[in-house]
């Protein structure tokens, strides 16, 4: 871009021409205050600041050269600046993408020791400058002496945002200003990818500029430009339906949306889809992605240890989406690519040329068993279970059923010791009887009953014994507790023994002896217990 500066005759009318030429060829507005085309140049002529402004698009080398950059001041005067254009070969074209309302920064190098220049084109392909309230940050910074990388970040970015952009080096004098536009940005916005299964339909939604509500709308698979358009591609006009086969466009000029809408979907539907306003060209800059779900689904089975290798499906070179979730949708924003996955035993390798690529899983684990979504944008669903190995399940089964075996001999172990300690405390119990006690080799007779049925009414049980203690020393003959006991031949007799001889012991004072009377019906003892001396 070229500014050629006239103040002192800001109204006069102003051209430019190349000298080599003769200047037999000049190049005017013809209109002020208004671009014009003219061939490959475009020309606005600027009566409020007195500049001319002239535009080269797509410059080619035989547009190198010495220029005049005049205005003509009388019929017969004329005043000019004369520039050098040079061409180099040294322009970039970078493609830049974003979601809607993402921020998004464009680079280009600059040369040291010029201004930067960065610019937008218009719906005439001319570059103006962008509105400093979308610029979030412009800064440079040195990476060699002779070179800065300078960036612009455009926040919250919008339809309006998408386009092309430009980027290079600002030269001034007193009356000219040389832009050199090397750098030329194609920034495109993407939508959320709009994911259904097979046989089912889907909605392509297409926000635009209110500014081209008037404008033909396309959506279609593939660019819109290309001469071959896919046949599920179509163009609507203002707040019009139109539709094919399969294909219903509407637009929406109230809310600036048209809405495409594809039914019986299958798997060739599944791709890029781009929404285009058609001005004297298309203007494809918003596009998303179709992702069509197959209805057959791939199960596997397969062991912890294993290997396994699963084949996935892709149109696009740049999409190869693994996922890991329970719905696809939560695999497919933009595509998930599989370097994403942080983890060494999962790999893949790209036959490019079949449109398959192989996800290779090594080392199995449980933990791997689930759904995984897998290609793009046809999209497998794969269900994967990882089993233990029957081995290690029987081994698993011997570690429980030892355990519980050791459980259950503790547990009776514990019960037998319990049971072991409470009879010796029995056993001491009844140590003390009638204000004295007896050691514990003297023996205890402690409600001993007869268990025989009595044939007398009305009586209580007769007492036999219930328990005997035998002396600690059972080899002294002399430690018996009793030397006769007789059950009644007639149970109606009542008394259950006639006479009861407790045997003294050596350290016995004097001779004792316990007779029962036997004309007592019943005996009234229930509990008979020796002391260690007699009084």
């Amino acid at each position: 871009m070229i500014k050629c500066e006239h103040p002192q005759y800001k109204t006069k009318p102003k051209y430019i021409c190349k000298e080599s030429d003769g200047c037999s060829e000049r190049k005017s507005p013809g209109v002020q205050d208004e671009w014009m085309e003219n061939g490959d140049v475009s020309l606005y002529d600027d009566t409020r600041a007195g500049v001319l402004m002239v535009f080269f698009r797509e410059l080619k080398a035989a547009d190198a050269g010495t220029y005049r950059c005049g205005v003509n001041v009388s019929h017969y005067t004329e005043i000019f600046t004369e520039l050098q254009l040079n061409i180099k070969h040294d322009a970039t074209f970078v493609t830049k993408s974003a979601h809607l309302g993402e921020e998004v920064s464009i680079s280009c190098k600059i040369s040291e020791g010029y201004e930067v220049h960065f610019c937008k084109e218009d719906d005439n392909h001319i570059c103006q400058n962008i509105s400093s309230s979308k610029v979030t940050q412009m800064s440079g910074s040195s990476e060699r002496n002779e070179e800065r990388v300078f960036t612009v970040s455009i926040s919250n970015v919008s339809v309006r945002d998408a386009g092309v952009y430009w980027c290079g080096a600002e030269t001034r004098d007193t009356y000219l200003t040389f832009i050199s536009l090397t750098t030329k940005i194609q920034f495109n916005l993407i939508m959320a990818p709009v994911v259904s299964h097979e046989g089912e339909s889907a909605e392509i939604i297409c926000p635009y500029d209110s500014i081209y509500k008037s404008k033909p709308k396309s959506l279609c698979k593939g660019k819109c430009s290309t001469g071959d358009r896919n046949t599920l591609s179509e163009t609507v006009r203002e707040e019009k339906e139109t539709k094919t086969d399969r294909l219903t466009l509407n637009d929406n000029v109230t809310a600036s949306v048209f809405t495409g809408t594809i039914t019986g979907l299958t798997a060739e539907d599944a791709g890029k889809y781009w929404c285009a306003v058609t001005l004297e060209t298309d203007l494809n800059y918003l596009y998303t992605h179709l992702m069509v779900i197959m209805n057959e689904e791939l199960n596997l089975t397969k062991y912890e240890g294993d290997d396994v290798s699963i084949q996935c499906k892709h149109h696009d070179e740049d999409r190869k989406s693994f996922c890991k979730a329970h719905e696809a949708s939560m695999c497919v924003k933009d595509g998930d690519s599989l370097e994403t996955i942080r983890d060494d035993r999962f790999s893949f390798s790209d036959e490019a040329s079949t449109g398959v690529f192989t996800v290779n899983i090594t080392d199995l684990r449980e933990e791997d068993s689930g759904i995984y979504w897998c290609g793009a944008p046809v999209i497998m669903k794969v269900n994967l279970e990882v089993r233990k190995r029957a081995s290690d399940r029987i081994i698993i089964s011997c570690v429980c059923v030892t355990l519980l075996l050791i459980g259950a001999s503790i547990l009776l172990l514990y019960k037998l010791g319990y049971i072991k300690t409470r009879d010796q405390r029995s056993s001491t119990d009844r140590t003390e009887m009638g204000g004295g006690e007896a050691s514990h080799t003297t023996s205890d007779y402690e409600n001993i009953r007869d268990v025989r049925q009595h044939l007398v009414p009305e009586t209580e049980e007769t007492v036999l014994y219930s328990t005997v203690t035998h002396p600690a020393d059972s080899s002294d003959p002399h430690d018996a507790l009793y030397s006769t006991v007789q059950l009644p031949t007639n149970p109606s007799d009542g008394l259950l023994y006639a006479t009861v001889h407790f045997q003294k012991h050596k350290e016995s004072l004097s001779d004792a002896k316990v007779t029962l009377n036997n004309e007592e019906l019943y005996c009234h003892y229930t509990t008979v217990s020796p002391r260690v001396s007699l009084s």
